[in-house]
């Protein structure tokens, strides 16, 4: 049953429309009038953690586990190996339960021989499954997703979430890759992100509204679906806030709707790292293939690094201490959820010293 879904995530995945709803649109840069930047000499490459990235674009978690999903991260494997990106794969449960299928998620390593790439489990998995999930790919980092409330939609899920926790612990201890918690589109909050910390995980992906609805996507698999369910979930630029109270800039991943240059420069003044995307680019991927989807990557690049020289960074870091004014509907959960947001707006970069 699980492998049959896969593609049909895919589907519904394709036929979703962006919402525009991941918050971004709230936060407003204060250009540098004198920069003191030049274009050629911006800098993409950044540090996660202990992961060492050209390029804060990743090729997030999509899928695998089905014959016809290999085509799909074959082609995403190449273009990320031709852009230098790192590449997750989707839920890798479906090869532990029938390594029939693995092929489906090892050909991003054959593909992607030399690429930082990122293996993937749900928080039901085991400190066994996750090593066998990152042997499976040699992979540099591991990926457990949080996914509740699609769970609770898709008329095969879980409904017992009991001991989560525990198991990433337990696995963040026993795995030699840093461990990455991801949620898959429903945004992390700052409570959240507190047990994450205490726990000992070193990294997250705060996967806000605003991109791939998986609840949508449940529900239209549902003989019965829950109509009122729309728009659960933290838009990713309020999640980045959130998480950001425990986890500082380096050490958080953002996802959640990103589409384009603007969103990723946006989310990482909000202290993002990395910049996850999936919805956007299996579209691209299925409609012009994997040269295709190297002219888009390259096209958001040369646009992160045109935004970037506006704004007098010369690197993602220094992106990290670009003022920026929130307003609209983020400005008014910051002020509900107590979180300041007027240093942000306060930063004082330093160009020309």
């Amino acid at each position: 049953m699980r492998i049959s879904r896969k593609m049909e995530h895919i589907h519904h995945a394709l036929r979703q429309e962006p919402t525009g709803a991941n918050g971004l649109n709230d936060v407003h840069p204060v250009p540098a009038g004198l920069p003191e930047q030049a274009f050629g000499s911006v800098s993409l490459a950044v540090r996660f953690g202990e992961l060492t990235l050209s390029s804060p674009i990743v090729v997030n978690a999509m899928t695998g586990g089905a014959g016809e999903t290999e085509a799909v991260n074959r082609a995403l494997a190449e273009a990320a190996a031709e852009c230098g990106l790192a590449m997750a794969v989707g839920s890798q449960m479906a090869a532990l339960r029938s390594p029939e299928v693995d092929s489906t998620y090892r050909v991003v390593r054959q593909v992607h021989a030399k690429g930082v790439l990122f293996a993937n489990l749900g928080s039901e998995a085991t400190v066994d499954q996750a090593k066998r999930a990152v042997d499976m790919l040699e992979a540099n980092a591991l990926q457990i997703h949080l996914n509740v409330m699609q769970e609770l939609v898709m008329p095969e899920g879980d409904r017992d979430f009991t001991g989560a926790c525990r198991r990433i612990e337990a696995i963040v201890k026993a795995v030699e890759v840093p461990v990455i918690v991801k949620e898959v589109g429903f945004g992390l909050s700052r409570e959240t992100a507190e047990r994450l910390a205490q726990a000992g995980v070193p990294l997250l992906d705060v996967g806000g509204r605003g991109g791939t609805d998986f609840a949508a996507i449940e529900n239209a698999r549902r003989d019965r679906p829950i109509e009122w369910l729309g728009g659960w979930g933290i838009p990713t630029a309020a999640s980045l806030l959130e998480a950001g109270a425990w986890y500082p800039p380096g050490r958080i991943m953002a996802s959640g709707g990103l589409r384009n240059s603007r969103d990723i420069v946006t989310a990482l003044l909000l202290g993002a790292a990395a910049a996850g995307m999936a919805g956007k680019l299996l579209r691209v991927v299925q409609e012009e293939g994997a040269e295709g989807l190297v002219g888009f990557v390259r096209r958001t690049e040369e646009g992160i690094r045109l935004l970037m020289t506006a704004l007098g960074a010369g690197s993602i870091p220094e992106l990290w201490q670009v003022p920026a004014v929130i307003g609209g509907e983020t400005a008014h959960w910051c002020r509900e959820r107590g979180i300041d947001t007027s240093a942000i707006a306060r930063r004082v970069r330093n160009i020309g010293l």
